[in-house]
């Protein structure tokens, strides 16, 4: 079966070409919307989607996808841990909280749980500097970790992703 956007997002996806002067200019807001809807990752079968419906290059939509850190090319768990290891962070500590993750979860940066719950991304910044380490969790940022405060964070994602499951 071919991709379609739902028709709330297709609605979404109508607005965002309104709002910008050229359908290139909507390309990032689609791919976002594009990746919300189809499984929090972007695949080549919704590269080309977006492509479609922007009237853009395969190419062009492929080249943005590959460049920005925030689209995912791979399926990722259901809570995507991305852990800033810059600079500013690693001299506040994210080397022992990526140790920690290790740890707790049994995955290092590019591994997903075997229960499907967690992906571990190493990013190289959140712009969150004065809050390190900093961990953005989905959507979500968690700052000031230290391995306490992460440890309750990862209790707490597992026993809500059980319950929902």
């Amino acid at each position: 079966m071919a991709l379609q956007f739902s028709p709330s997002t297709e609605a979404k996806f109508q607005d965002l070409l309104k709002r910008y002067p050229t359908r290139a200019g909507a390309l990032i807001p689609t791919l976002h919307l594009a990746q919300d809807e189809f499984g929090g990752w972007i695949s080549p079968e919704t590269e080309q989607y977006v492509a479609q419906k922007l009237n853009l290059p395969l190419t062009h939509v492929r080249e943005v996808v590959s460049f920005y850190t925030m689209f995912n090319r791979e399926k990722t768990g259901k809570y995507h841990l991305q852990l800033c290891t810059n600079l500013s962070c690693t001299l506040v500590g994210s080397d022992v909280i990526l140790q920690k993750i290790r740890e707790h979860l049994g995955i290092g940066p590019g591994e997903t749980t075997k229960d499907g719950l967690f992906t571990l991304t190493e990013v190289q910044c959140l712009a969150s500097c004065g809050t390190g380490p900093v961990m953005q969790v989905n959507k979500d940022y968690h700052e000031c970790l230290n391995p306490e405060r992460l440890t309750a964070l990862l209790d707490k994602l597992a026993a809500d992703g059980k319950k929902n499951a």
